[in-house]
């Protein structure tokens, strides 16, 4: 079934190592990365607005079009009333508001409240918050008082029990643990621990990170427009601190009800989660199959800790809000053939080496785990196996490795209109020879590596779409990742606020992926505060980053209609690795019809030999030179390796004439210049 999660090449000794020694003499920037993760006191204040309804941190005027259409309201608690402290803005990882939406968050401690008005009616709110660790780990829970306007006083159970990871790469949840892989270099010392006398020391916590969890709570009446949603601290709660990021408000509809559905609860299923409901599942699911009759799933709670197989089945349930299967993670008697040690809430098509699931559809349901480590070789994920001719469509995954992790071969699955948060690593990876499948209008927040992947390991993915996605606050790795492949569409999402080691948009020819084939397109994207620093690298990447490191990128690759808005550093980059500069390259891209909107270094970073065209490419407030042109840094006297084609069009000035073809314009560490909070383009 599932391989190992891939190890980053960029977090091993030895070749990496000599690697990064090599690049770190002529590219990136330092950061602090052993910032605290806890905010500093200051000074309560109180500030008071109306709703203030935002996407991904901007006005949803500035990325109209691009991005999931959802249900709900998103208000950021910066722009609120509070007698807290706002805190950021700040993209320094391993700090709590880098990893807020926006950058910014709101902190409250006992006795303090932070108040939004609700935009519209609802029922239904998310709130996504930070509490602090346990001492030794584990997490501790604290109460949060909701009221509106006032009255009717609902205590919800904050918990950090699902957040906090520590250290290198795969974490571990022990705040006071040393260096994991003290053999790996490391950008802290700029050495490798283990070879170095004397041996370094690292502060604990090491490089804390994934401080935020999300909370749903139906409120069980409707409120309308303009009443006030207050958000309190009680005095005496056992956390010092409280850190509200935002709140999320809907109208949830009523209970769905599947007319034909085998409900499964004449089959024995407990609704009130106190009982194991894996068996009466199991057995409505025969029963559907032998009558051709769906699964209906009533609203409850049902207990399910492992994997329930499904097969030319389709499972509804009463709403994402109402129906909910929940699993603890159980420790495997004796490990699986796939080398799972543990098990839990899962539904999974039958493995591809078996032949795989078909027609499968999943609809209308949450799927709440209890992962709290990151471990690869287990199967932890709230959908997986191989479901061709499938669809998973409404769902909210949440607390489980992956989201959805499909191992193909398989074709024609569709992934529609869910809701994946708080992931240990991927909420959605398309893995292995998955062709002519579509990933739209989903919803993904705080994962903890790629938001979504296509990964061609071994055998190629095909013609596959990811389009209208919004991606927010990946803590580690890209927003939306494509790794190799054929004939790959990228179009119309929306990706913010991305951490460390990835971006926005990436393409890669990494992790042993089969090679870029046929036509490659980014259409109609926006990122925003995208184009991280990379810290083992301590080179500043771009919002669309195309990485060249097990080969070149030769495919037909198009970038037409991007917006990069606010990038931390570039809003483009294409890079080889520094080992393989001169075997690999990235021939030919060509940009069209876009816009670049604050930068803090370049439009383009292009440190690999090739080329690419530009037409109609506007840009403004660029931190730096429009071109940062280190080629393959060998630097010919003829000019760089990496040629540039104005083909007209382009406003700014960013894409000058003495840049053209192919001058040579290295800046080895170029500052940072903060650009203004993008703006309509008129």
């Amino acid at each position: 079934m599932m391989n190992p999660r891939r190890v980053r090449p960029r977090a091993r000794a030895g070749a990496r190592a000599t690697a990064v020694a090599c690049v770190l003499l002529c590219l990136g920037q330092a950061a602090a990365t052993t910032a605290t993760a806890r905010p500093g006191p200051a000074p309560a204040t109180v500030t008071d607005s109306a709703p203030a309804v935002t996407r991904a941190g901007l006005d949803p005027a500035l990325v109209a079009g691009r991005g999931a259409e959802v249900a709900f309201d998103e208000q950021e608690a910066e722009h609120a009333r509070t007698t807290g402290t706002v805190i950021g803005p700040d993209r320094t990882p391993y700090t709590l508001p880098s990893e807020a939406s926006g950058r910014k968050a709101v902190r409250l401690v006992p006795g303090q409240y932070v108040e939004f008005t609700l935009p519209r009616a609802a029922n239904a709110l998310t709130v996504r918050y930070s509490i602090p660790d346990a001492t030794g780990g584990g997490g501790i829970t604290a109460p949060l008082d909701v009221t509106v306007d006032g009255r009717h006083r609902r205590t919800m159970t904050l918990t950090s029990a699902y957040s906090w990871l520590y250290n290198q790469y795969p974490f571990t949840n022990d705040p006071g643990a040393g260096p994991l892989h003290p053999d790996w270099w490391l950008t802290e010392c700029a050495c490798v621990p283990a070879s170095t006398t004397p041996a370094p020391v690292f502060p604990t916590p090491f490089r804390p990170t994934h401080f935020y969890d999300e909370q749903r709570l139906l409120l069980g009446r409707t409120f309308g427009a303009g009443e006030r949603v207050r958000l309190t601290v009680p005095a005496g709660s056992p956390a010092s601190w409280t850190v509200i990021d935002l709140l999320d408000t809907e109208l949830v509809a009523p209970p769905h009800v599947e007319r034909g559905g085998i409900d499964v609860r004449l089959l024995g299923a407990d609704p009130t989660g106190r009982a194991d409901a894996a068996p009466a599942i199991e057995r409505a699911i025969a029963l559907a199959r032998r009558l051709d009759r769906p699964v209906y799933l009533p609203p409850g709670t049902y207990r399910v800790d492992r994997h329930i197989e499904v097969d030319d089945v389709t499972l509804v349930g009463a709403g994402n809000w109402h129906t909910v299967l929940k699993g603890r993670q159980v420790t495997l008697p004796v490990p699986a053939p796939d080398g799972s040690r543990l098990t839990g809430v899962g539904l999974y098509g039958r493995p591809a080496a078996e032949g795989g699931s078909r027609g499968v559809h999943l609809r209308g349901f949450a799927i709440e785990g209890d992962v709290r480590e990151r471990i690869d070789t287990d199967q932890v994920n709230a959908i997986g196996g191989a479901m061709s001719d499938s669809t998973v469509d409404g769902l909210y995954l949440h607390h489980t490795k992956v989201g959805l992790w499909f191992d193909g071969p398989m074709r024609n699955v569709r992934v529609t209109n869910n809701v994946i948060a708080d992931q240990i690593a991927d909420a959605l990876n398309l893995h292995t020879g998955v062709t002519d499948s579509l990933v739209r209008n989903n919803f993904v927040r705080n994962t903890g590596d790629d938001g979504i992947a296509l990964w061609s390991e071994k055998t190629a993915d095909a013609r596959n779409t990811v389009d209208r996605n919004t991606v927010q606050s990946p803590t580690l790795a890209n927003g939306i990742a494509v790794y190799g492949g054929s004939d790959t569409t990228v179009s119309g999402n929306l990706v913010a606020d991305p951490v460390r080691e990835g971006s926005g948009l990436h393409a890669g020819a990494r992790f042993g992926a089969e090679p870029f084939t046929g036509a490659l397109r980014f259409t109609g994207n926006t990122t925003v505060r995208a184009g991280t620093l990379d810290l083992n690298w301590r080179i500043g990447l771009g919002a669309l980053w195309l990485y060249a490191l097990d080969g070149s990128i030769d495919a037909d690759v198009r970038v037409t209609g991007d917006h990069y808005l606010d990038s931390t550093h570039n809003a483009i980059m294409m890079v080889s690795e520094y080992g393989v500069k001169d075997r690999f390259s990235i021939p030919a891209v060509h940009f069209k019809d876009i816009r670049v909107d604050g930068t803090g270094n370049s439009v383009l970073s292009a440190r690999t030999k090739g080329s690419a065209t530009f037409e109609n490419v506007d840009a403004r407030n660029v931190g730096a030179v429009g071109v940062n042109n280190c080629g393959s840094f060998n630097f010919p006297a003829t000019g760089s390796e990496f040629a540039l084609t104005d083909l007209g069009g382009n406003d700014g000035g960013w894409l000058a004439p003495w840049l053209l073809p192919n001058t040579l314009t290295c800046d080895d560490r170029p500052p940072v210049v903060a650009p203004p909070a993008p703006a309509p383009w008129s």
